[in-house]
């Protein structure tokens, strides 16, 4: 009776469907591809534009100007004789706190944990595409909050932004009559809208998706685990039982 009973509850009798060769097993449903996919295109759409120095622009000495948050292209150097000149290309300020303003370091600081928030996610998710039991129902709502806060931190950076319009440096740019929230003859430029875009995109889309992109556990899993456990028990009395 006891021997019947254990071969009852043992697993490897369970029918298990065989697993055709060479196939890519993912813990994402189609729903959930769509969002591994959005994820990518967001956090590579706000990261970029984090980095590149297009948020602003505007003119100084008859030259374009353009500004990020800790970048700039093109900036004015004393010359022969005292006077100005611009030196035409782009890098980032020498420090951190020679940004022009405290309201652009509090947006560098800002935006940057943002993006480095969504990259993680989308960086998960990628891998949930090509990784079976990666990404369950309940960890596809996790990383969606996950990106909820990411795109609000790139959204309260851009926010922040236009909070330093007032700083000598960017008046100087904006025709001496810009101030927050006011351009003066600047104009904001396509990487500003791009990071508030994919912010936006991470908040509405991605988080909603993020809903239905994990599998469910499969129902053969849980029975094999049941049963395994079933068997050691089954086990543990037979050997209790036997003189």
């Amino acid at each position: 009776m006891i021997t019947f009973y254990i071969w009852c509850c043992d697993p490897t009798h369970l029918p298990i469907p065989a697993e055709k060769p060479g196939t890519m097993r993912s813990s994402l449903t189609l729903v959930g591809t769509l969002w591994a996919f959005l994820s990518l295109v967001t956090a590579v759409a706000s990261s970029t534009s984090y980095f590149l120095p297009y948020w602003l622009f505007g003119s100084q000495l008859g030259k374009p100007v353009s500004f990020s948050t800790f970048r700039r292209c093109n900036y004015p150097v004393r010359g022969e004789g005292q006077s100005l000149i611009m030196v035409e290309e782009c890098g980032r300020y020498a420090s951190f706190s020679a940004i022009p303003s405290l309201a652009w370091q509090m947006c560098t600081v800002v935006t940057g944990a943002g993006c480095a928030l969504l990259l993680l996610v989308a960086l998960a998710a990628v891998l949930g595409c090509c990784m079976e039991e990666l990404i369950s129902r309940m960890m596809g709502r996790c990383m969606g909050a996950a990106q909820f806060v990411g795109g609000l931190l790139i959204s309260s950076g851009c926010a922040l932004y236009p909070l330093g319009w007032n700083s000598p440096e960017i008046m100087q740019t904006c025709g001496n009559v810009s101030n927050q929230f006011q351009l003066g003859t600047c104009r904001l430029g396509w990487a500003y809208y791009c990071a508030g875009g994919g912010a936006a995109a991470a908040m509405l889309i991605c988080t909603w998706l993020s809903c239905f992109a994990g599998r469910n556990p499969k129902p053969v899993m849980l029975v094999e685990s049941i049963m395994r456990n079933t068997n050691s028990y089954a086990m543990e009395l037979d050997h209790c039982l036997k003189p």
